[in-house]
């Protein structure tokens, strides 16, 4: 690409853009030690893709969420997911009304920018694949209407990864349709002290400042979509979803046995958009290995299924990907 082009990308990229690091600003100030979190998020908004957040109670999921609808000035739903909940609680229902002796919409909570399906897994799968259908389609079916979802619409679902006892985990399918799966830590002693000092108030009510607007969202969107990509970095994304399902052809022959199946053709264009909005944050107008090599973790572990000899063995999935990244080349 010529150079004068690249020069009117990173101008787009540094006007449209700006906000992004305002909005990590922003939130940094309130949540400690989750700037990787953080970044995930805005990547997942940036790029019009879903993300699905595990981690112990009590990291900031939350609050995460809701500071980023708060620092983008759009509406925000929160839906705790209970083995009792219908699919009407989640995307509204018919409502008769006796005076008029007519059916009336009633909008669910899934009629909002930004959606917190807290503890998605303590739905049973009707519930799931509703809200995932949403996900996808961007509308809601109710009775013979059909409601387009706003724009921007974002899915940040949350699950426990220590209490199973009464959930219904997500099929890989079904996971398939998040962007990314991210990983919440626990903080160092550091950030546990600096929590600690700012959250440990009976007053406390942290809050933050609108930065950004939804239509500087959408503008920016269109600026991921413009970012150079070379044709050699396009083929290594290729190469590593490919190595998830021929690993013996990428000399990776040890996790044949340990991957039953590998990522599907979305994780290529889920790693190809969130290296974009990577390299976006990064304030650069193309994509580099290095942007397709932070992502991949969160991309691609949660669309790998391991066989059972690898579970025996306590073979993670985000350690088969680590293996891949090792052994596949890098332009």
């Amino acid at each position: 690409m010529p150079n004068a082009d690249l020069t009117a990308i990173k101008e787009r990229v540094v006007r449209h853009g700006a906000f992004v690091h305002d909005v990590i600003d922003e939130m940094g100030g309130v949540v400690v030690g989750q700037t990787r979190m953080i970044e995930r998020l805005l990547i997942g908004l940036l790029c019009n893709g879903h993300v699905l957040l595990e981690g112990v109670p009590g990291l900031a999921k939350t609050l995460t969420v809701r500071m980023l609808a708060q620092c983008i000035g759009t509406s925000f739903q929160r839906i705790q997911f209970t083995p009792d909940l219908l699919p009407a609680d989640v995307l509204g229902t018919l409502v008769y009304n006796q005076q008029t002796g007519r059916f009336t919409v009633e909008k669910g909570p899934i009629f909002a920018n930004v959606i917190l399906a807290d503890e998605i897994n303590r739905s049973p799968a009707k519930v799931q694949s509703a809200l995932l259908e949403s996900m996808q389609e961007h509308q809601v079916t109710i009775g013979d209407q059909t409601f387009p979802l706003d724009d921007p619409f974002l899915v940040l679902a949350t699950q426990n990864p220590i209490e199973q006892q009464g959930t219904y985990p997500l099929p890989e399918a079904q996971m398939d349709r998040f962007m990314m799966k991210v990983q919440v830590p626990y903080p160092s002693r550091e950030q546990e002290l600096e929590i600690m000092r700012r959250m440990a108030r009976t007053n406390t009510a942290p809050a933050v400042s609108e930065v950004a607007t939804p239509e500087q969202v959408i503008r920016v969107r269109q600026v991921v979509n413009e970012l150079y990509m070379d044709a050699q970095v396009e083929q290594y994304i290729v190469d590593l979803v490919l190595a998830t399902r021929t690993p013996a052809a990428y000399g990776t022959e040890r996790l044949a046995r340990l991957i039953e199946h590998g990522a599907s053709p979305r994780a290529s264009i889920n790693l190809n958009l969130a290296a974009r909005g990577h390299a976006l944050l990064r304030r650069r107008a193309y994509v580099t290995p290095d942007d397709v090599r932070a992502v991949v973790p969160e991309v691609l572990a949660h669309r790998i299924v391991r066989t059972y000899e690898a579970e025996a063995e306590g073979v993670t999935a985000t350690a088969l990907v680590q293996d891949i990244l090792d052994t596949v080349e890098v332009p």
